[in-house]
């Protein structure tokens, strides 16, 4: 049996309906239900759904195979997981964004504020950068931090962009493109190569039929 964590939400939802479209079908699934633990219609796959930063937890300690998760995560998370396969699914970016009036250049001598979800990915693209900044943790709503003073710019997600026109912000940089992937347990890969792989083929030959 092949274990797959699933981030809940719209991961789960589009991951189920790509694992589908590659013959592995789960008809108990029901978005509604509080249930964690999904299994598929053959018996061969259990899909247990997690909060979507736990994923890499999951897989990286061999309690999920494999994991849908998405790109941001991986990358604020840092953690020793192959990635598979890009998913092409819950297409965004990571951007740093502001007002329009920072746009020329928002670095200066000073010290920058940076407020985000994501204090390792604004951490480590500034540091690339050369740029010194003081990262500010948020939980909820980012896009406050340059509205009342506490950040100069804010780095998150973007995926239409209108979060930010309706408070007044643009997007200043794009740091990279964001979709969901499928990641491996380094174990898992060898002790179940076989059933990995034929899973893994059966998801490319469902992704090129889009």
């Amino acid at each position: 049996m092949i274990t797959i964590a699933l981030a809940k939400g719209r991961l789960a939802k589009d991951g189920l309906k790509l694992f589908q479209r590659a013959g592995i079908k789960c008809s108990e699934y029901d978005k509604e239900s509080r249930k964690l633990i999904f299994m598929s219609d053959d018996n061969k796959y259990k899909f247990i759904m997690v909060k979507p930063s736990d994923v890499p937890t999951y897989v990286e300690y061999g309690a999920a195979d494999v994991g849908v998760v998405g790109k941001d995560t991986l990358l604020e998370e840092g953690r020793p997981l192959y990635e598979l396969l890009d998913l092409k699914f819950a297409k965004c970016k990571m951007a740093v964004a502001g007002f329009e009036d920072k746009k020329t250049n928002f670095i200066t001598n000073t010290s920058i504020r940076v407020a985000t979800k994501y204090p390792n990915i604004a951490h480590n693209y500034f540091t690339e950068k050369g740029e010194i900044v003081e990262i500010i943790k948020l939980n909820g709503s980012v896009e406050l931090g340059p509205i009342i003073g506490l950040s100069d710019v804010i780095v998150d997600i973007v995926e239409s962009g209108r979060t930010l026109k309706e408070n007044g912000l643009v997007v200043l940089e794009e740091i990279c493109p964001i979709t969901a992937r499928l990641v491996v347990n380094q174990v898992s890969l060898k002790t179940k190569r076989e059933e990995i792989n034929n899973m893994l083929i059966n998801l490319e030959e469902a992704l090129e039929e889009d």
